[in-house]
């Protein structure tokens, strides 16, 4: 019954996304520029570039930054975080990126203790380096990548999954649910004995200006800006249009609402309640000032997007 009332409602929810005046938050913090200086440095010892990003934003929030580098070694593009994406239309992906130039394409879940797709990557990075020049490093037996991507999108718990399934190791890099947790290029890591690989992993870089505001709230929706930047409220406002334009209704279920919303007030109060996320504050009344309870709107709108994050509420495409 609520899956036929929502599709009543479609015409009822917003076609577009009212941004105002609003701007995605600057966040190039010195760690980030000490990065890429880095990276640069470290480029003569790479063999193959390998570029990790959030498969729910295929196309759009990818570093522009990193093109000099890309245009210089093999590349390989890994879709991470494929269980939350959906992927029905995972041809046209394909499709669009290999007009962009991108060829070499892999799908991941790196959190996934054994993931079919991650014991790919090894024949493909030796077939893409070998298919090309090393420039210096034709004399060297074993492979030098390095991993590069903005922040929060894999990058750690890849390398983690690849040690994991080709050495039989366990972790080697920092995983954290939000982002800026790597800061620094590290040492190498080796992630393979059969041929001897390592990696280099690197700092979430965000470009010093994203690209359109609608690229930044999509960004932020999947964790790449830290979430007071950008304001709970606005990220969990860009999520209900997002559900909603996708048709994606299973909020509705979740947090026990009557029927599908778009309004991020109403959702986020149906939340609170449901999850007895209450705050008292005081009222100033001709009587004089009283206690009472509020729905928490912060509280709930973490969760909501909380539950977004962890795939509670279906998988989406947002591009």
């Amino acid at each position: 019954m609520k899956l036929l009332q929502a599709l009543r409602n479609i015409s009822k929810f917003r076609t577009v996304f009212d941004f105002g005046e609003r701007e995605v938050a600057h966040w190039f913090p010195g760690h980030m520029a000490k990065g890429i200086r880095q990276m640069r440095a470290s480029l003569k010892n790479v063999d193959c570039i390998v570029e990790i990003h959030d498969a729910r934003m295929p196309f759009s929030g990818r570093n522009p930054l990193f093109q000099e580098t890309l245009d210089v070694r093999p590349h390989l593009l890994i879709l991470n975080k494929m269980d939350l994406a959906d992927l029905s239309n995972k041809e046209r992906i394909l499709r669009t990126l290999k007009k962009s130039g991108v060829r070499n394409v892999l799908f991941t879940d790196c959190l996934k203790q054994r993931d079919d797709n991650i014991k790919k990557l090894v024949p493909m990075v030796v077939e893409i380096i070998e298919s090309q020049p090393r420039f210096n490093r034709d004399e060297s037996t074993s492979y030098c990548l390095m991993v590069i991507g903005v922040p929060n999108v894999g990058k750690s718990s890849l390398i983690n999954s690849l040690r994991r399934t080709n050495l039989k190791k366990g972790r080697a890099s920092r995983v954290g649910g939000e982002p800026g947790i790597t800061r620094a290029v590290l040492t190498k890591i080796q992630v393979c004995e059969r041929p001897v690989i390592h990696l280099l992993d690197t700092p979430g870089v965000l470009p010093p200006k994203i690209e359109s505001v609608e690229t930044g709230m999509k960004l932020a929706l999947c964790g790449t800006i830290l979430d007071h930047l950008v304001g709970e409220d606005v990220i969990a406002d860009y999520l209900l249009y997002s559900l909603n334009r996708l048709e994606k209704f299973s909020y509705v279920e979740k947090y026990d609402l009557q029927e599908p919303s778009d309004d991020i007030q109403n959702v986020l109060k149906r939340i609170a309640i449901k999850l007895k996320k209450t705050q008292r504050v005081t009222a100033i009344t001709g009587v004089g000032n009283i206690a009472v309870t509020i729905p928490n709107y912060t509280a709930a709108a973490n969760d909501f997007i909380r539950a977004f994050r962890k795939g509670e509420l279906g998988q989406v495409m947002l591009d």
